[in-house]
């Protein structure tokens, strides 16, 4: 690997049209500037001019070239999103500063699907690809514990098990409402339906919910699961083993269908999974090898799959 420490745009592209890599990455695209213009590095018309140059370039030569950007404490692209419209594809790189898992993620992607996801454990050569990512995110109890239930997700095109795990505590005058990985409004709101429709009140109660290893879910399909979880931990009675749960749930108590549901079996039944609570649209029509082994229970309300889970 050639190592060039040049910040000066015209002197990086004499450098790129002479030694004519395979792969070229700047880092970062904030630090390069052009002697054409009067701004400072990092400016918006720098970063616009540094960009489009090195497109050119890398269009006319045939070069990968690979363009670090600055994020903000947020974790967007920082500065105006001139960036993201001039290149081909943008990815995000992502972790937890404690955890050896890294993710990446594409937001966007001239040549294939957005929103795939590709998980890569740090080891001591590097990172390494992790081929088998919902391992990552199930804790390994030797029984199960009240409070935990698993959730089949999508990250893009990728089935994933994920845990989610809840705890219900004796609060104080003002409990409070805490979520890890999950939206907090939307878990308030959760609350207040499965009280309303399934008779489980936690309004004097603290309620903490996290998603285990770090991974943030943003769909609705993590409705149900979430509801499941925080009635086991409030009973203490813990779920059955090798149990999953997936489902939207709407003000009005019903568990509506989550998006590719018989997927999302498939690779719940693949890892060993036996009982499955899910939306009645997303139940299997007809009897398919791929469910071998698991158990599918589809419902319709709220009130319907706690009454199932007391069953089970």
């Amino acid at each position: 690997m050639k190592v060039l420490a040049e910040i000066q745009l015209e002197k990086i592209l004499a450098t790129l049209t002479a030694q004519q890599p395979a792969i070229a990455v700047i880092d970062s695209i904030q630090t390069v500037y052009s002697e054409q213009l009067t701004s400072a590095p990092g400016s918006v018309a720098q970063v616009r001019e540094c960009a489009a140059h090195l497109t050119r370039a890398a269009k006319a030569s045939g070069t990968a070239i690979v363009l670090v950007g600055h994020v903000t404490k947020e974790g967007a692209l920082a500065g105006p999103r001139v960036l993201e419209h001039m290149v081909d594809t943008v990815l995000y790189f992502e972790g937890d500063t404690h955890s050896s898992y890294r993710l990446i993620r594409a937001i966007k992607n001239r040549f294939g699907a957005v929103n795939e996801i590709g998980v890569f454990a740090m080891t001591e050569k590097g990172l390494k690809g992790v081929s088998n990512p919902s391992a990552i995110f199930l804790s390994q109890h030797a029984e199960p514990v009240p409070g935990s239930c698993v959730l089949v997700t999508l990250e893009g095109t990728r089935p994933m098990l994920v845990e989610i795990q809840a705890l219900v505590d004796t609060g104080g005058p003002s409990p409070r409402r805490l979520s890890v990985g999950l939206d907090r409004d939307r878990l308030a709101m959760l609350l207040a339906v499965l009280h309303r429709h399934a008779g489980v009140a936690c309004m004097d109660q603290d309620v903490f919910v996290n998603a285990v290893g770090g991974v943030r879910i943003s769909e609705p399909a993590a409705d149900l699961a979430v509801m499941l979880a925080i009635t086991s931990s409030l009973r203490g009675k813990p779920l059955p083993k090798g149990f999953i749960a997936f489902g939207e749930v709407g003000l009005a108590g019903e568990v509506r269908p989550a998006p590719r549901g018989q997927e999302r079996l498939k690779e719940a039944a693949k890892l060993g999974f036996s009982v499955a609570i899910v939306p009645k649209a997303n139940a299997p029509k007809k009897a398919d090898r791929a469910f071998e082994g698991l158990t599918i229970h589809a419902v319709e309300r709220i009130d319907e799959a706690m009454e199932l889970v007391r069953g089970l």
